[in-house]
């Protein structure tokens, strides 16, 4: 399930890409415009100024803006960035794998079903960008 941390980066991150090209937007407006919490937002703007998807200005005029085009940018990079993994299962994880503490994969029939429910969910937002939800 997307956590709302996840929720709101990508509302954050629509409304900054509607605003491409025109400049940084300061915090406040974006909370305002999409109903985030001012503190939790800043958190989640930090976070993926940090993993380089926005960047930022300080000063007058300044706020967040993106760092490169919303069309590369995948819903499937900000849930990873945000939430981690995408996948259901530890032992299914492309980029965050961890052999489950109860069983064995050898013997486990649930790794593979829960594998082509990964595969589906990354078919699509992979495939989908920041563009997509603006």
């Amino acid at each position: 399930m997307l956590s709302n941390k996840a929720k709101y980066a990508l509302k954050a991150l629509s409304y900054l890409g509607s605003k491409y090209k025109e400049g940084p937007v300061q915090i406040a407006e974006i909370a305002e415009e999409k109903n985030i919490p001012l503190k939790f937002l800043e958190n989640i703007l930090l976070e993926l100024r940090k993993n380089e998807v926005l960047d930022s200005k300080k000063g007058k005029g300044g706020g967040y803006y993106f760092a490169q085009d919303p069309k590369n940018v995948s819903i499937a990079k900000i849930i990873r960035i945000i939430d981690g993994p995408i996948s259901m299962l530890p032992c299914v994880s492309l980029y965050f794998y961890k052999q489950c503490d109860d069983c064995d994969e050898v013997s486990c029939n649930l790794n593979r079903v829960f594998s082509e429910v990964r595969d589906a969910t990354l078919k699509v937002l992979e495939k989908r960008s920041i563009k997509d939800i603006m």
